[in-house]
């Protein structure tokens, strides 16, 4: 049976999204409750625990790599692998090696009780596995990121009951489902009371939250939810992460709108701006939709930010189509990109679809859109100079300088200044600087 003597540390490392960074949050706190001390990720920890993503590409190649520098720092280390990843892959994970233990989606939160199990590998062998079939991953657990960043990330929705071509979610974290609308308010409650400012809401499919209890029954929405949250009046700000676009209704919107707290940011994931490519991608709209969600946002809130998620070089994307998504953002009021080269994935329908696209040319059209990206945010930008709004700077440094977000995800960048870590500021929007950062001007400090 592993044991070290006390004190025992533990040190994470996180790849993918925010709900991967409020779930190794999560699961630090639960090991600092039993006695470990959590350390950098540099300092030799006793046991590794490796957050993994499968949405983007070489998830194995990131996997090893962490592996390797972990053992870097502590050749006897215990190092446990988690998160999407592990639920697809794990005997494959198990086999490299100085890995000890993978665990799947049903049991990454019950990692501190399981490991008291575990038995360290002998050198050559495999990691054990602790990985149930993904239908078994029925329960919702909470998540937060606390302590590492300025914003808090709040886990509210897990799983995805779509069946997009292209993605292995469904697959690595089962099907949606959700906390109870009194229980994520009494958590931002406790936050506020810790001092938050900003809470960034997330999850797999965060606009169909309300499906709860082992039959996942629709108990509440998410528009409830919002409305919900607006009223705690402990916290500042609100954002919420990203929404499907079919789902991103007038109410909510509306409520947005209307609200002090919820931010006049959105990011709305498109994928395609050509319908025959949302076809075949199974997607549940089509750009008709996308294109009156994206007005109603900007009648309702002129100064809105709209990020766009988009894949390129999808089977069956021809240049044609690749023209008609081009054309369709650099006609849409958005403010940034995220853009992916499509990735093809194990078990999803998608790689087993006609017309591959060669990898020269998905490289090609992502430098395309990521270009017309960079114009796009900094055409955002220059709209807003002039504007005297609040900034909430993080706890990032980099050469002297530190940042912040405006209301509108404006990226805000100032001097540092230790006691600005975590305060809002009324600034005076300036100028967009070479690296395409807004600068600003003091107004004075908000209450």
């Amino acid at each position: 049976m592993w044991r070290y003597a006390y004190p025992q540390s533990v040190a994470f490392y996180t790849l993918g999204c925010k709900l991967n960074f409020s779930e190794t949050s999560a699961i630090g706190r639960q090991f600092e409750e039993k006695g470990f001390e959590k350390i950098p990720f540099e300092a030799g920890a006793d046991l590794y625990v490796i957050n993994t993503c499968s949405v983007t590409d070489h998830a194995d190649r990131k996997c090893r790599k962490v592996v390797q520098q972990a053992l870097k720092h502590n050749p006897e280390a215990f190092v446990a692998i988690v998160g999407c990843y592990a639920q697809l892959k794990p005997q494959e994970i198990a086999t490299i090696p100085g890995v000890s233990a993978v665990l799947g989606a049903a049991e990454k939160f019950q990692l501190v009780e399981i490991l008291a199990d575990f038995k360290k590998p002998a050198a050559g062998q495999p990691g054990q596995v602790h990985a149930s079939p993904i239908s078994e991953a029925t329960e919702f657990h909470a998540a937060h990121s606390y302590g590492d960043r300025t914003r808090t990330f709040l886990k509210v929705q897990d799983g995805c009951d779509y069946s997009c071509s292209f993605c292995t979610i469904p697959l690595a974290r089962g099907g949606s489902r959700s906390g109870s609308i009194a229980s994520v308010v009494e958590r931002v409650e406790k936050l506020a009371e810790t001092g938050v400012k900003e809470i960034v809401l997330t999850g797999v499919n965060l606009g169909d939250f309300g499906l709860q209890g082992p039959e996942r029954e629709r108990r509440e929405d998410f528009t409830q939810l919002v409305k919900a949250l607006d009223g705690v009046t402990g916290i500042r700000r609100f954002r919420i992460s990203s929404c499907e676009p079919n789902l991103l209704t007038d109410e909510i919107l509306d409520t947005v709108a209307a609200s002090a707290r919820f931010m006049p940011h959105f990011h709305i994931p498109l994928q395609s701006g050509s319908d025959k490519i949302l076809g075949l991608m199974r997607r549940r709209y089509r750009r008709a939709l996308y294109a009156s969600r994206v007005a109603r946002i900007k009648e309702l809130m002129p100064h809105a930010c709209i990020g766009v998620d988009v894949i390129v070089g999808f089977p069956g994307e021809t240049d044609a189509d690749f023209l008609d998504t081009y054309n369709f953002l650099n006609e849409l009021p958005i403010s940034y990109l995220h853009v992916f080269p499509y990735s093809e994935r194990p078990d999803t329908l998608a790689p087993t679809l006609p017309g591959r696209v060669q990898d020269r040319v998905r490289h090609e059209r992502t430098t395309q859109l990521r270009s017309l990206s960079e114009k796009k945010k900094r055409f955002f930008y220059e709209q807003h100079l002039g504007l005297e709004t609040d900034v909430l700077f993080e706890d990032d440094v980099t050469d002297g300088r530190m940042e912040g977000f405006t209301p509108n995800y404006i990226r805000v960048a100032a001097k540092y200044d230790p006691l600005l870590v975590g305060e809002m500021k009324y600034l005076r929007l300036t100028g967009v600087n070479a690296i395409g950062l807004m600068e600003a001007e003091e107004m004075g400090v908000l209450a």
